[in-house]
């Protein structure tokens, strides 16, 4: 790909829906109802006469958690680029959401600390406090309304092919398998998908599974709030300690304002550090933390808190196979699971669904593997991976005692630097916000004129000057 990361991922953020006035494919079949199944079924909506979600759990529009789902009931953060990607696609998403309790806080009512110093302010973007059952059951409604989307409840346990492109996917529902055929499928079966097995048991190449440890422990906890959203001088905050880490061994905290006029907080440990296991503990926790933290945790506790684990952060490397079934793409946690802290997920398989909808409007040759939707795709794990898998590698390496190569410490030197300007020049705040909150790719921040204006300003912060 001539092209570059940095204006392919440009691109793919600001894409909006097919102009295609007839479809090319007849069945097209969504393995997974989760929130990247749901975007890559309304992408494939504009393609295909009919489109079939086949999803193991039982779902409806409700908001509850499920079972397939087992990080659902902690704090979720849909960034800016995933919302503004749903509202082109979805008109009117974030407005319903809202008028059903969801909470848009604008950019003067976040908050972001380093180690306890508040992030600048820089750039306009709301962010949209919710639930992760709450925004997954909206977006299902939204899709589902479409007329060629449906959803059947069912299990998929393999696919079948023909001329080395699959024909069928092979399900199993209460009444015994079936054989569903197809045109095009997509996994969008998350993390634990079996697809790589799959593939790899009917002779087709395995793709690659990068793994990173990160020994990542959250617990959420959810409060009642009385104070209405508008009235909240901040109504959603993320805060990120170094070692050592303060408060019990909190290394990343937040809290967001949600549906039902509740908060939902979280508290997030590393290794053997489990932080507010109770609510008890939870609380004691949040009362060492900025201020918004003890008004949440003051409220009346609405559930146990809710304790997650993550071993580490995963990735799978489509491109470059030699031999590998043809109509067939994967989405998702699929394809990539990281740190959730960084509420990149959502906001990832936004991006993934941009991907496919750019490969299908390419006049692609659907007879041979997808290696044009592979490569664009990579852009966009690639900067997932940097922020989030990257953030975890500098503290592993760090606690580890790891000696990293020259190039890897100056430019783990480098974003350092533009993080710590960050609290005191709010141009270097949206420069990095823009990545965070994935509208940029973090190559933007390799920018010389950007890092040599954050060393400035924080040798001006630590000579107490003036900002430059």
């Amino acid at each position: 790909m001539t092209e570059s990361p940095i204006s392919v991922f440009e691109r793919l953020v600001d894409a909006g829906p097919s102009t295609a006035t007839r479809p090319t494919l007849d069945t097209a079949c969504v393995l997974g109802g989760s929130i990247a199944g749901l975007l890559a079924a309304r992408v494939l909506a504009d393609h295909a006469r009919r489109v079939v979600i086949v999803e193991r759990d039982e779902v409806g529009t409700e908001g509850r958690s499920r079972a397939g789902v087992p990080q659902d009931q902690q704090v979720h953060s849909l960034l800016p680029a995933g919302r503004l990607w749903i509202e082109r696609w979805l008109p009117g998403f974030t407005q319903e959401a809202q008028d059903l309790g969801a909470v848009l806080a604008s950019p003067e009512q976040a908050l972001t600390c380093f180690d306890g110093h508040p992030q600048a302010p820089g750039g306009a973007h709301a962010l949209l406090g919710a639930s992760r059952p709450f925004l997954e059951s909206r977006l299902r409604a939204r899709v589902l309304a479409l007329s060629n989307v449906s959803t059947v409840r069912s299990r998929a346990t393999g696919l079948l092919y023909r001329n080395d492109a699959v024909s069928a996917v092979r399900h199993t529902t209460g009444h015994g398998e079936e054989v569903l055929e197809t045109d095009f499928v997509v996994d969008a079966m998350g993390r634990s998908s079996r697809l790589s097995e799959w593939v790899h048991s009917d002779g087709y190449d395995k793709p690659r599974l990068e793994r990173l440890p990160s020994g990542i422990n959250y617990a959420s906890a959810l409060f009642e709030r009385s104070t209405q959203a508008e009235d909240l001088p901040v109504a959603c905050s993320l805060v990120v300690y170094s070692p050592p880490y303060p408060a019990g061994g909190t290394g990343v905290a937040a809290v967001n304002a949600i549906e039902d006029d509740k908060w939902l907080a979280l508290l997030v440990g590393f290794g053997e550090d489990r932080p507010g296991a109770s609510v008890e503990d939870f609380r004691a926790v949040c009362e060492e933390l900025p201020p918004i933290y003890r008004e949440a945790a003051r409220g009346a506790s609405a559930r146990e808190v809710v304790t997650y684990r993550q071993a580490d952060s995963r990735r799978r490397g489509f491109t470059g196979l030699g031999r590998f079934p043809a109509r067939l793409v994967s989405v998702g946690d699929a394809v990539a699971s990281f740190n959730p802290v960084y509420g990149q997920g959502m906001s990832s398989a936004a991006l993934h669904a941009s991907c496919l909808s750019e490969f299908l409007q390419g006049d692609p040759q659907l007879d041979r593997q997808a290696g044009e939707f592979f490569q664009l795709q990579e852009v966009v794990v690639d900067a997932a991976w940097a922020v989030s898998a990257g953030g975890d590698a500098v503290r592993l390496d760090t606690e580890n005692g790891v000696e990293v190569p020259e190039e890897v410490r100056q430019q783990r030197w480098a974003l350092q630097q533009v993080i710590g300007a960050t609290v005191v020049d709010g141009s270097i705040a949206k420069a990095f916000n823009n990545v965070s909150f994935m509208l940029r790719h973090p190559l933007t921040l390799a920018d010389p004129l950007l890092l040599e204006r954050a060393v400035a300003a924080n040798q001006t912060a630590l000579t107490g000057g003036a900002t430059p």
